[in-house]
């Protein structure tokens, strides 16, 4: 539970009662769930989660199916399943639609599964759904080494596009090498100067959005998924115009449960299979204990980590 907004130490590992399924719904049984910028911004009080979500955080989890709610179909008690989530995952068990649920891809281990939903559904929907990223095309990730950039790398790569991402250390800028994309040390490069970029996928906001619009090609599109670098910026219309190009801004959390369920499919059908190949594989951090919480979250804020911190019960 997060007792207040604050720091990391709000979170709290406390009782609460068991979820119940709802029509549509299964119950899981969470083995381990992950850390994800959101969650630190709901934890300081910035990112209520939705209505109909558990008010403590986490946004995707693995684990087992122990119950079903009725008109579910295709699941069984005992399944093994990963799972995206309106919130709740930092528990022993949560409720989640059925439109929600992945099986846990052939050679990935069940908690490893756990740092799937969130990152796979996010890039998807994003650079491929909503980009329409396209073999050929040069694309450009902004933090390489995060969970959300690790796999963007990864299929956008394995879609035949040339893949190039930002980071701070040169730590990082290795592994993102080894995934196969071109990093630009943002602290001592402009990322700017290697482009253009067909497709950007930002996480900063408004601190690069003028730089992000200079870098697009011409029908080059930007998608900002994430606020680190603030909300509000100019933006100048005249070269999106001259360059016939677009700047979208979306979430995930808040999409209606159709949308969420689509995206889900489709990651089911596209991105499933080339993890299963060993084409794009789950990259994780560390494993920390649920009860950890806090620390996990420390861990995350200082941005030394490369892919996702998970959360084991």
């Amino acid at each position: 539970m997060i007792r207040e907004p604050g720091d990391a130490d709000v979170l709290e590992w406390t009782q609460v009662p068991d979820p119940e399924p709802r029509s549509g719904e299964v119950v899981v049984e969470v083995v381990a769930s992950a850390v994800n910028r959101a969650d630190v911004m709901q934890r300081l009080g910035f990112y209520p989660p939705p209505k109909d979500a558990p008010p403590y955080p986490g946004l995707e989890v693995s684990g087992r199916i122990v119950a079903l709610g009725p008109e579910v179909e295709g699941w069984s008690v005992g399944d093994e399943v990963c799972a995206l989530l309106g919130g709740g995952g930092y528990a022993e068990r949560v409720a989640v639609p059925a439109g929600q649920l992945l099986p846990v891809p052939k050679g990935v281990e069940l908690v490893d599964a756990a740092g799937l939903p969130e990152v796979a559904c996010t890039v998807w929907s994003n650079v491929f759904m909503r980009a329409g990223l396209g073999a050929g095309e040069t694309f450009l990730v902004h933090g390489g080494g995060s969970g959300i950039g690790t796999m963007a790398i990864q299929l956008a790569r394995a879609s035949g596009a040339r893949v190039l991402c930002t980071v701070g250390s040169e730590r990082k800028a290795a592994f993102c090498r080894e995934l196969g994309a071109e990093p630009v040390n943002y602290r001592e490069d402009d990322f700017v100067a290697h482009g253009p970029y067909d497709v950007i996928l930002d996480n900063m906001g408004a601190k690069y959005l003028a730089r992000n619009v200079e870098a697009l090609a011409p029908g080059g599109r930007l998608v900002v998924i994430g606020l680190q670098g603030g909300t509000r910026a100019e933006l100048d219309l005249n070269a999106l115009l001259v360059k016939r190009a677009s700047v979208h801004a979306t979430s995930l959390r808040a999409r209606p449960l159709e949308e969420k369920a689509e995206i889900v499919a489709a990651v089911r059908e596209h991105v499933w299979p080339l993890v299963e190949s060993g084409d794009v594989r789950p990259v994780v951090d560390r494993r920390v204990p649920m009860a950890r919480a806090a620390e996990a979250h420390r861990l995350l804020e200082d941005s030394g980590h490369i892919g996702k911190i998970l959360l084991t019960v």
